[in-house]
């Protein structure tokens, strides 16, 4: 196993679809990106990536994510692309294409809102089953960074996997874990063993995706 391995990690979030302006929950539904809403953020984020070099691009395989990452112009040439399944969103199961209003008198989903997300959905995922995925993913990266060369990474993916994300490099809150459409976070991280001596990924630095205006150098 890889050590001491450095690498910056940038994940964004698709575009605007209509079930995001119609909150509904989309989970591993196939929706397109919606035109013309979607365009600003869009173009905020090709603008924002435009001088990156990514060595490597990892994208959800829903269809929101590959239109995501088309608008985005990253994927320059020479650069891997690889749809990754795992990267997808969260499985709302049952609660897929319903809004709240339609969801917030049954029990189950009460209960699944006061668990802060670790209850699994009825037909869907708990959020301790798609850390399962991220993380099985990120020791893949670890496995493969080091014989390919790979030290800056593209993810272009869900705001549920984002916010798992942020859990656990940022080491927020649930609530607290957003990001907004066409945005997303980027991260330096370093894979290397803990005090315990266990491997793992450890978080040097966070920021926002596009960068916010007033950040400081």
């Amino acid at each position: 196993m890889a050590t001491d391995l450095t690498v910056e990690l940038v994940a964004v979030r698709h575009g605007i679809t209509a079930w995001n302006i119609e909150r509904r929950y989309q989970g591993q539904q196939d929706i397109p990106l919606l035109f013309p809403e979607a365009e600003e953020g869009l173009l905020a984020l090709r603008e924002a990536l435009a001088e990156e070099r990514f060595d490597a691009i990892y994208s959800s395989d829903l269809n929101r994510c590959q239109q995501t990452l088309a608008w985005a112009q990253a994927a320059k040439s020479g650069v891997p692309l690889t749809l990754e399944p795992r990267l997808r969103e969260l499985d709302f199961g049952e609660y897929e294409g319903k809004v709240y209003d339609e969801l917030k008198d049954l029990p189950h989903y009460r209960a699944w809102i006061d668990s802060v997300g670790e209850l699994q959905i009825p037909g869907g995922e708990s959020a301790a089953q798609l850390r399962a995925r991220l993380d099985a993913w990120l020791h893949d990266l670890a496995l493969n960074a080091p014989a390919s060369g790979h030290s800056k990474i593209l993810a272009v993916t869900h705001g549920g996997v984002i916010r798992e994300l942020r859990r656990r490099f940022e080491t927020l809150h649930f609530w607290d874990g957003s990001v907004l459409q066409a945005q997303g976070r980027r991260w330096q991280l370093i894979y290397q063993k803990n005090a315990q001596g266990k491997e793992e990924w450890q978080c040097s630095s966070s920021s926002a995706v596009p960068a916010l205006v007033n950040a400081t150098p």
